[in-house]
């Protein structure tokens, strides 16, 4: 059986007030994609979109080609960054809530909680690394916000799209650990959703190291997404490393040949374990110098990359069959599968060729 491929989605690429506020008018994903520079020599930066361009996302057929696209290359759906901050704030809902409403376009998607402070370092590289003053705080008010924060999408939980595992929504929750009550969270979602003929969620928990992983499960969690994207890089906090960076004003800089091998980790395999594949990552058009580039990735170690997660599931059972895409769009951290003016469409094509070979060899 085809391993269902879910990416994850950044809705941040149409101006709100709130960014208007902090960063000038206009401001998106897109400010910092296209004053990003190249830091050291043979640093790929700017990343330049292709087919789609810069896109706004309040615009239908950009969604409708997204999809399009992702559908073509064997991708089952989008995992929409979510964003409720507690009491009702939430941010950058208007595309999701737009493909809800419309019924467009008609491809399968879910939803990833981001429940985190926003911080005024994380989004502009023009703010100094220091400046970690909140812009938004995630709050978590209690069982009554709980239940307002389901009611708020279950328009979205009822669609027939909605992403489903075992007959049961899949919801990801980015910080799990940072919960007041997870138990509770989860005793209140699937008794709400019980209400309304839902059978429950399929809640996933998002873990970043190995560490976390049993943890999550025991919180009540059905599964984890395992994403080591940053594993690589904190094997380079040595002092060496420092003075080097230091020195060279270089931000931190992985091969992403290295990196791939440090992502084939055994625990992939396991039952309850949801793998991720992680295609490029540059975070400097965010962070300058602070950054981790993950250097000269292309489509041919990409496919290596993709068969070994591939290769980690194919014992799994179908149910747990699932493989996270880290990302579809995430531009400003050099995370994307969406065609660029370097490689066109040839991580598309990549992932799309390696999935009719799973195919042919199931037949």
């Amino acid at each position: 059986m085809k391993p269902k491929i879910i990416a994850f989605y950044l809705p941040q690429f149409h101006p709100i007030p709130e960014n208007d506020a902090w960063w000038g008018k206009g401001f998106t994903e897109w400010t910092n994609v296209k004053k990003a520079k190249s830091l050291f020599w043979g640093h790929e930066q700017p990343k330049v979109p292709a087919d789609l361009g810069y896109y706004d996302l309040r615009i239908p057929v950009v969604r409708q080609q997204q999809a399009k696209m992702a559908k073509e290359a064997g991708i089952d759906a989008f995992c929409y960054w979510h964003y409720w901050f507690g009491g009702g704030k939430k941010l950058l809902e208007l595309p999701f809530n737009e493909v809800v409403s419309s019924g467009e376009p008609d491809f399968p998607f879910c939803l990833a909680w981001a429940n985190h402070d926003w911080i005024m370092k994380t989004w502009n590289s023009d703010v100094p690394r220091s400046d970690s003053r909140i812009l938004i705080k995630q709050d978590y008010p209690g069982e009554q916000d709980y239940i307002n924060h389901f009611y708020n999408n279950l328009n979205a939980f009822q669609d027939k799209r909605y992403v489903r595992i075992e007959g049961k929504p899949f919801f990801l929750v980015y910080s799990p650990q940072d919960l007041p009550d997870a138990a509770q969270f989860i005793a209140v979602w699937n008794a709400l959703a019980q209400k309304h003929n839902i059978r429950g969620f399929y809640f996933v928990a998002h873990a970043r190291n190995t560490n976390n992983i049993r943890s999550y499960l025991d919180m009540g969690f059905d599964a984890v997404n395992f994403s080591p994207h940053r594993m690589p890089f904190r094997r380079m906090k040595t002092v060496y490393h420092k003075i080097r960076r230091k020195i060279f004003r270089l931000p931190h800089i992985v091969h992403y040949a290295k990196a791939i091998k440090i992502f084939d980790d055994p625990v992939n395999a396991e039952a309850r374990v949801i793998p991720t594949v992680i295609p490029n990552w540059d975070h400097t058009p965010r962070s300058g110098v602070n950054g981790v580039v993950m250097h000269k990735s292309n489509p041919e170690l990409f496919r290596n990359h993709v068969n070994n997660v591939f290769r980690s599931i194919r014992e799994k059972e179908d149910k747990n069959k699932v493989v996270m895409l880290k990302s579809w769009n995430e531009w400003g951290e050099g995370n994307y599968m969406e065609p660029d003016m370097k490689f066109g469409t040839a991580y598309l094509d990549v992932l799309s060729q390696e999935i009719s070979k799973l195919n042919d060899y199931s037949v």
